[in-house]
């Protein structure tokens, strides 16, 4: 049996970052509720760079960014949102990342290894 989403139909978008993470995020869902809506939408959660404010330069994808609360943040986070009857909408950009070699270690591998490196794949770059 296919399960579909439902579509959203009031959406309110949360911008998260060091200032304004999951549990600034999680305090607000009391009032969001109040005003019917019916999704919190936010920016991506993954690890971004190191102060980022938007969260796009992703350099860990498989990680819940520590700076916003990591996933025990994301979990609450969800948990508080479900409790009033809301869904949680995650803006998810896999080809948005950073290109820091200092804090994006699949990059920094593709960089030092070439088309050998494991990450390679994950990236779109004509060797030739």
């Amino acid at each position: 049996m296919t399960q579909v989403m439902p579509v959203p139909v009031v959406t309110y978008r949360l911008q998260l970052h060091a200032g304004f993470a999951f549990a600034e995020a999680e305090a607000l869902a009391p009032y969001l509720a109040t005003l019917g809506v019916t999704d919190c939408y936010t920016s991506p959660v993954s690890t971004a760079t190191p102060g980022s404010t938007h969260g796009y330069d992703v350099c860990r994808h498989t990680e819940i960014n520590p700076e916003l609360g990591g996933r025990a943040g994301l979990e609450s986070l969800a948990r508080a949102l479900k409790r009033r009857g809301l869904r949680l909408l995650i803006d998810f950009v896999p080809n948005h990342m950073s290109n820091d070699p200092r804090t994006n270690d699949w990059w920094r591998d593709v960089l030092e290894n070439g088309p050998s490196s494991p990450f390679a794949r994950f990236f779109d770059i004509d060797w030739d």
